[in-house]
């Protein structure tokens, strides 16, 4: 049953506090994440996605539920999920003090690494060169580079990344991005949150939208933003100004019955688009008799940004409603 997935659990629960003042952060999470593959875990903040990290790599223990990681029993044997894991947390674990090279050896002495495979690491990550300078002096990418290289030393069979590019620059996210990507391609099993929606997107084979402490929804990149059919988006004329910007909401409105999506800087107003039977002419139409002037209009997929905001949107209606 487990032989093809790396994390796999079931009905995890976990609670911070007792009685009113109990916090929830998991409610019966249910995960099954393939050998080799990279699962990118969303969403919004306080959905359980740090807590579950730190359950299924053994930092807390689960109030209930089942989970197996890397062959290995959760509950009745955290040394071997322990021995089979890396771990990179939202914050960069490295000593300042140290340098490069005396951070990967002094990891690799507690984890009982190969001999060389920090050598190894340090040529990996393009971190040679600046290998005999503490580590306070490095970037903020050369830093998590060194972390996740760190991480790396005992060749783990699930590598956990809990928002491991929040803070860096674009060229430093690349990097990650293609060190994430190689380890994938080698066999590496990668469990990433994240709060970017397009590394998701990019690094993602399958996504899971934890909401409320549960998997919300699942599905490839593709599966997710198809379920929501297009996205239909129009710009004014600089003429039309705020007013018309409002008056194409409420014809988007009432044309997708999805809550329209206002740009000023822009001058776009965009909406997730239901109906198959709204075409971009028929958007058009309708504009145009209202009196709203384009200078464009499309109708696309939707991006993944898109997908989050319109299912965690209705997560939030619905309780609004209860």
């Amino acid at each position: 049953m487990t032989s093809t997935y790396a994390v796999l659990s079931e009905g995890l629960e976990k609670r911070f506090g007792s009685g009113a003042n109990a916090v929830h952060a998991l409610r019966g999470l249910d995960l099954a994440v393939r050998e080799g593959s990279v699962c990118g875990l969303l969403g919004p903040n306080g959905a359980g996605k740090t807590t579950a990290v730190r359950v299924l790599t053994t930092l807390l223990r689960p109030d209930a539920g089942t989970a197996r990681v890397a062959g290995h029993d959760l509950a009745r044997d955290p040394g071997g999920v322990r021995r089979r894991i890396g771990v990179t947390g939202q914050y960069a674990s490295v000593d300042g003090d140290l340098t490069g090279r005396e951070n990967l050896r002094l990891f690799g002495r507690l984890l009982r690494a190969p001999r060389g495979r920090a050598e190894e690491l340090l040529e990996r990550f393009g971190l040679v060169e600046a290998a005999d300078r503490t580590a306070r002096t490095y970037s903020g990418g050369m830093r998590r580079r060194l972390d996740l290289a760190a991480s790396l030393l005992t060749r783990p069979a699930v590598l956990f990344l809990d928002e491991p590019t929040t803070g860096l620059d674009p060229h430093s996210r690349n990097e990650i991005w293609d060190a994430v990507r190689e380890l994938a391609h080698e066999g590496t099993t990668v469990l990433l949150t994240t709060q970017y929606l397009d590394e998701a997107d990019r690094l993602a084979d399958e996504i899971v939208l934890i909401d409320g402490g549960r998997a919300a929804h699942a599905g490839t990149p593709a599966e997710l933003k198809g379920r929501l059919g297009s996205y239909a988006e129009v710009v004014v004329t600089e003429e039309a100004g705020e007013p018309g910007l409002h008056a194409a909401a409420v014809v988007l409105d009432q044309l997708t019955g999805s809550r329209p999506v206002l740009s000023p800087e822009r001058r776009t107003v965009g909406a997730v688009v239901l109906d198959p039977a709204v075409t971009l002419p028929r958007v058009v139409r309708e504009l145009d008799a209202c009196g709203v002037p384009l200078m464009d209009a499309s109708l696309r997929p939707p991006t993944l940004d898109e997908v989050f905001l319109r299912l965690t949107a209705a997560r939030t209606t619905k309780e609004v409603a209860a």
